[in-house]
């Protein structure tokens, strides 16, 4: 499993990914909602039923009426209701947005430091082999009485420090291997096998001040700062507007039973009705809920503010790890080992002819190992930083 294969698969199957996918699909049926009239009422009257009899065709007012009423909202309401739902909804696509960012960055971590691990077992592994031939060859020249006893003890102490260190580097490997299978929702204990070559190269990033102004245009966390800034000035306007009444508005038909006392029947009654709501508490009502609204406004705009602050100290933080650590994989892959491998090789064929003593044959061959351990490191931190900074710009990848 390369590292794109694990991204594709958290991406696919993460459940708290598709939990926050599945609320954004219920807020985008939101803004509809909000922007259309309530229903209308029916509405059913029996009206002026004299008691005495209660019949119908006794009085000349009595009457039966059916109608509909219409609640009606001061105009511009509905609209401001709709475009605040809106809002919402598109937010939540950016939050949607900002978790799969955050979760490739955090499954790329992850996979480069099982990366760094599994390198550092092979070496580990490598480097024991050559310690228990080390301990042959320090015992073979013991037997002849060319050697020292001591040489034999120390290079079996190292063997089992070297043994000591990779029980503890397959802890540290269990323990990421399951946080990995967490992100991918599958079971903790499944194997892990990530591959074993990758591309080691490294090239130069963008300066910050670039990178920024792309993650002000990319990154979803910003955008979804700036609807929430939108949505709390449109929540302020529709504030405004409670200081105007809503309406409500009907028409109703009046059924009447009997004659005229000329003989002819009674004709139907027609009746439209028209009301208002009157918006007189204001002082501790509307006035209160401006001000709420106000600071909710405020709060949203330094919200930005020190969002974008954090946007761009992630930005710098993370090519600053990328460039030290891109320099020290230069330095160790193409001077440091090639200069200690060649050290460790010269001193061993000096050893097996008695012109170098055995304390430093083991010292330089454990230096070695240490290079090799810190050139893997330094790769696997360099690609880590690179998949922070993407997240942090507002890129699934850094080629995109």
């Amino acid at each position: 499993m390369d590292v794109d294969d694990a991204v594709a698969m958290a991406l696919k199957d993460n459940p708290g990914l598709a939990a926050i996918e599945a609320r954004a699909r219920a807020l985008a049926a939101v803004p509809s909602q909000k922007g259309t009239l309530p229903d209308p009422r029916l509405v059913f009257n029996l009206m002026n039923l004299p008691v005495d009899s209660f019949s119908l065709s006794q009085e000349a007012m009595t009457q039966v009426q059916v109608g509909i009423v219409q609640q009606l909202p001061y105009p511009g309401k509905l609209a401001l209701q709709e475009e605040v739902a809106a809002l919402e909804a598109a937010a939540a696509s950016d939050r949607v947005a900002e978790m799969r960012l955050r979760l490739v960055r955090d499954v790329r971590t992850l996979w480069w430091n099982l990366f760094f691990l599994d390198r550092s077992l092979e070496i580990v592994s490598s480097n024991q082999d050559l310690l228990r031939q080390f301990v042959t060859i320090a015992q073979t020249k013991y037997k002849v009485g060319k050697g020292l006893q001591q040489d034999v003890l120390l290079a079996q102490l190292e063997l089992s420090r070297l043994l000591d260190r990779e029980i503890a580097l397959q802890g540290m490997r269990r323990t990421l291997a399951a946080r990995l299978n967490a992100l991918l929702d599958r079971d903790m204990s499944a194997p892990v096998r990530l591959a074993s070559r990758v591309d080691d190269s490294l090239e130069a990033l963008e300066d910050g001040e670039t990178l920024l102004r792309a993650a002000e245009k990319l990154r979803p966390l910003l955008r979804q700062q700036r609807r929430q800034v939108e949505a709390a000035r449109l929540r302020l306007d529709l504030a405004r507007k409670d200081y105007y009444p809503d309406f409500r508005a009907g028409a109703l038909y009046g059924f009447r039973s009997g004659e005229n006392p000329d003989g002819s029947d009674r004709s139907d009654f027609a009746s439209f009705q028209f009301s208002m709501n009157l918006p007189l508490h204001t002082a501790d009502r509307l006035d209160r809920k401006v001000d709420q609204r106000t600071s909710e406004l405020n709060r949203a705009r330094y919200a930005f503010s020190d969002l974008r602050g954090q946007v761009a100290a992630e930005i710098e933080a993370a090519v600053a790890d990328y460039e030290r650590a891109r320099q020290q994989v230069s330095l160790f892959r193409d001077g440091i080992i090639p200069q200690a491998s060649q050290t460790v090789a010269s001193m061993r064929a000096g050893y097996q002819v008695n012109k170098v003593d055995f304390l430093n044959l083991v010292r330089a061959q454990i230096t070695l190992f240490n290079y090799q351990v810190q050139y893997w490191k330094a790769l696997s931190e360099a690609n880590q930083a690179l998949a922070r900074v993407a997240a942090a710009v507002g890129k699934e990848t850094e080629h995109e």
